[in-house]
């Protein structure tokens, strides 16, 4: 892991699941006002299908969780909050994974951070009925993601909600923290500390789809 700064701010985003769950760690600046490039740490999909137990996925979950807790050693989690356009049964599995994530952060004192999709949609592209191509695609050029890396959208849902919540508790709009232009509008500043594709060659390691 990459040195952290007494300016920096360690994000841990969880778009949580019980057949995937999609994990990101960046590391911010502490202030939006301050120039400097928004870095992903490490993003993955922690995939469950072919454990058959519902308990033991939840146990798969937390187990992860307290992984990127170690290596990472975040200072706040953001994780998306359950929405109830689905089946009770679902929105049931669904709630139980969020909290099987939510005990692991707890275990080391970590704040916690709710956000509804549609916010966490909103926050990223401006639409808060935004397709998941759509934030996989504005995450990217926030980024500076390369366009045909395989990243699963789990991932890149978890990149936005770690990115929604640093917008939000910073107060400022998402273009400061990126240097000259809108990030919105894909006129960022490109540093190769935060270049996608150097992160993906050097960090192979750190890009997980298991």
């Amino acid at each position: 892991m990459d040195e952290k700064s007494s300016n920096d701010r360690i994000i841990l985003g969880i778009d949580p699941g019980t057949n995937v769950m999609g994990y990101a760690v960046l590391r911010c600046p502490l202030l939006l006002t301050r120039k400097g490039a928004v870095v992903p740490l490490t993003i993955g999909a922690l995939k469950m299908k072919k454990t058959d137990s519902h308990y033991l996925r939840l146990k798969q979950i937390r187990d992860k969780v307290l992984e990127l807790i170690t290596e990472f050693l975040p200072d706040e989690m953001a994780i998306e909050s359950p929405f109830f356009g689905i089946n009770v049964t679902s929105v049931v599995k669904l709630c139980r994974a969020q909290g099987a994530a939510m005990t692991a952060v707890l275990d080391r004192d970590i704040p916690i951070s709710e956000y509804p999709p549609a916010r966490v949609k909103s926050a990223i592209t401006g639409n808060g009925r935004a397709s998941k191509e759509q934030v996989s695609s504005m995450v990217r050029r926030i980024l500076h993601f390369e366009e045909d890396q395989d990243v699963p959208f789990d991932a890149t849902d978890a990149l936005a909600i770690a990115l929604c919540h640093y917008y939000e508790t910073s107060k400022g709009l998402p273009s400061g923290a990126f240097g000259h232009g809108s990030s919105r509008s894909g006129g960022g500043r490109k540093s190769s500390s935060s270049s996608w594709e150097k992160f993906a060659e050097n960090n192979k390691n750190r890009i997980h789809k298991q």
